[in-house]
């Protein structure tokens, strides 16, 4: 039975290897096709991921609730330790496995049509395999090393995407400044792996955290951890989870490195859907769900204060924000905000529970969001027009030319307030309750922190129905500007239409739960709660579902009578809160005026430094040096080379007199004696 049961974990991790391989190699064959549109490449990346996704089901079936698969072979040695690298099969890796590979299967087929005739096809194919060879690689490794190596490469693959289109000015802007927000990120976490090393001398994740030997049993309870030889000093536990949250806050978006964020909405709108919704930026509370043990409870209290601000901002922000995808990026912010709260409240499961739902409705609205855009530029195109086509302003009464768009969207929103009978409700509902039970026995200041978050919900209710309200109510407002404009506009073909009839199913309960009203009863949640732990009946399970989402409704249809009856904007735009939401809430001028500026203005000061004064001194240095090697080479040739000249030439002088003595007649050697003789005699008389 134990050879039967090992030769099934070969067999796990073989398609594992597989599974995480198989984008590799389509991004490898696709930089090998000739040409720029090349549309085998699409089918390629998308066939990959297909295969990808079929084995990460395989792989999900073996180890779900069942035991933990952990394969190592010898890496490296750093002097007597030996690194090991391998693979870390428990539920959270292959829930994690399983969800990139749902969500990046419909956005790869969408993208077949979607980027149809795009110049760059070949190469936003190889580049969309990178990211998902480095996101599935990212969540089964099982060392720290490994985890870095690849959470960089989804950084630099994110890079890539981000700025695709590189000749927009924009869209480099964004590339570049989403690369070097997550570089601080990235800071914090190589110095957090080092912290770890130094303390443990191990990277092995199973090894550090071995409270969270799968994720069935994942927390005993959080902050008692005790890693491998007693507690680790206060003073790099604090500095050690600060780079985590440096990295988490990098990776997911959260205050204060979430500016990159909306920006990235320059990249190709398929892109926002995988990386800005599901992947990417769930790979910081992914992140969170492996070292969770490690937090104390005062750094979880940090954890859920950052998170329930950041969702609120973010809320505040999408109210009066006029960019289709820019509104739906600020969602992301807000419901990852959500799910760092929850973690920072103990509700493991329920953040986790989130991560998933989100994945499939907010990818399912940024699908939408591609379609509408690339419908209204056709619009923009056919008639010549001078509009925006991702403004909502220019937008309205889509749902009779686009049903099944505005039905799938219908689904998406309201998973995304989180009403009764979407999959939004159930995580959204564990989130809220238990943030409530978390503030008892709390002093009075901690029920901020779920007013917030109760607060977050509503004024979602508002944006989403503003948004619907906007795209696909009313008229069509730009016919007010251009009335003879022509419409050709449709739900598109059939690789537009099944992957929102896929993501619009993963977005209603009965994918996570058979009972629509109950968070408990899902599979997920039960899977992802602690061995042993209970769900403890409250009041609150009352209170907070019925009292939501009462107040949701009546949000929505307050929303839907301002925008689609009375057609009037509610904020005024003289208003001090709306310029601060307008303007979100002046991060970016904040950060321009006294971090990016100052910054630059040092760079330009130590480079004026160096021209002026380094490369003068260096130049001096070198002309002197110039100089003196002139001056020496004038002496060896002049003097040196003179005085050796001028001795070898008194020598051959001699030598050429001397030589007129010895031609062999005796007069002359007669004659020299006299000389000498003479000379010797008047040298004697002298003297």
């Amino acid at each position: 039975m134990d050879n039967f049961l090992q030769a099934i974990d070969t067999l796990t991790i073989k398609f594992t290897l597989a599974a995480v391989l198989l984008p590799l190699l389509a991004f490898i064959i696709n930089l090998a096709i000739p040409g720029k549109n090349n549309k085998i490449t699409g089918w390629i990346s998308t066939t990959a991921i297909l295969a990808s996704t079929v084995l990460s089901v395989f792989v999900f079936s073996r180890i779900w609730n069942g035991h933990q698969v952990h394969q190592l072979l010898p890496w490296f040695i750093i002097g007597d330790t030996k690194i090991y690298a391998g693979i870390l099969l428990n539920n959270l890796s292959v829930l994690m496995l399983l969800l990139v590979n749902l969500i990046a299967l419909p956005v790869h087929l969408y993208s077949t049509a979607y980027m149809r005739n795009d110049e760059g096809y070949n190469r936003y194919f190889a580049y969309l395999s990178l990211f998902c060879f480095s996101m599935l690689a990212l969540v089964v490794a099982d060392n720290l090393v490994l985890f870095y190596i690849f959470w960089e490469l989804v950084g630099f693959s994110s890079y890539l995407l981000i700025g695709f289109w590189f000749t927009r000015y924009k869209a480099v802007l964004a590339n570049k400044k989403a690369f070097i927000m997550n570089r601080v990120g990235d800071i914090g976490l190589l110095t957090a792996i080092i912290i770890l090393f130094t303390q443990f001398h191990t990277f092995d994740i199973d090894t550090l955290f071995a409270g969270t030997k799968a994720i069935a049993q994942p927390i005993i309870k959080s902050g008692l951890w005790m890693g491998l030889s007693g507690n680790m000093p206060s003073i790099w536990q604090y500095i050690a989870c600060g780079g985590i949250f440096l990295a988490v806050a990098a990776k997911s978006a959260q205050f204060p490195l979430h500016t990159w964020l909306p920006d990235a909405m320059e990249g190709p709108t398929s892109i926002s859907a995988l990386i800005h919704a599901a992947t990417m930026v769930a790979a910081g509370v992914f992140l969170l769900g492996r070292v969770y043990p490690m937090f104390n409870d005062t750094e979880l209290t940090i954890l859920a204060v950052i998170g329930c601000f950041t969702a609120f901002m973010a809320a505040t922000i999408a109210l009066t924000q006029n960019d289709l995808k820019r509104i739906l990026a600020y969602s992301t912010i807000s419901q990852l905000g959500y799910m760092i709260m929850a973690m920072g409240i103990g509700a493991y499961s329920s953040s986790l529970f989130h991560l998933v739902t989100h994945a499939f409705f907010k990818c399912l609205l940024f699908l939408v969001a591609g379609i509408v855009i690339h419908q209204m530029a056709h619009i923009r195109d056919d008639n010549e027009l001078n509009i925006d086509p991702q403004s909502i302003l220019n937008m309205g009464g889509l749902r009779k030319k686009m049903p099944l768009t505005f039905i799938t969207a219908l689904i998406g929103g309201l998973a995304l307030i989180g009403l009764p009978f979407t999959s939004g409700y159930l995580s959204k509902d564990g989130i809220l309750i238990q943030a409530f039970q978390w503030t008892e026995g709390k002093s009075a200041i901690y029920v901020l922190i779920p007013a917030f978050a109760l607060l977050t919900t509503w004024l979602t209710a508002f944006y989403v129905t503003r948004l619907i309200v906007k795209v696909f109510f009313g008229d069509l407002r730009l016919l007010e500007t251009y009335p003879a404009a022509k419409l050709h506009i449709k739900d598109g073909g059939w690789q537009y239409t099944v992957p929102l009839i896929i993501l619009a199913v993963g977005s209603l309960f009965p994918f996570f739960s058979l009972n629509p009203l109950s968070y408990e009863q899902s599979w997920l949640f039960k899977a992802l709660s602690p061995v042993g732990s209970t769900v403890q009946g409250s009041v609150f399970h009352v209170i907070v579902p019925v009292g939501i989402n009462i107040l949701s409704v009546l949000v929505i249809y307050g929303a839907y009578i301002i925008y689609a009856r009375l057609k009037v904007n509610p904020f005024s735009p003289a208003g001090a809160l709306w310029r601060l939401s307008f303007n979100e809430w002046y991060f970016d001028r904040f950060y321009n005026k006294y971090i990016v500026k100052p910054i630059m203005a040092l760079c330009r000061g130590v480079f004026r430094f160096d021209r002026r004064v380094i490369d003068t001194f260096i130049h001096a240095i070198a002309y002197t040096g110039m100089a003196l090697a002139k001056l020496a080479a004038w002496t060896d040739q002049y003097i040196i080379d003179g005085f050796l000249y001028l001795v070898t030439g008194i020598v051959k002088a001699i030598g050429n007199f001397a030589r007129r003595f010895q031609a062999g007649k005796v007069q002359y050697y007669l004659y020299s004696m006299l000389v000498v003789i003479l000379v010797i005699f008047l040298l004697k008389t002298l003297i």
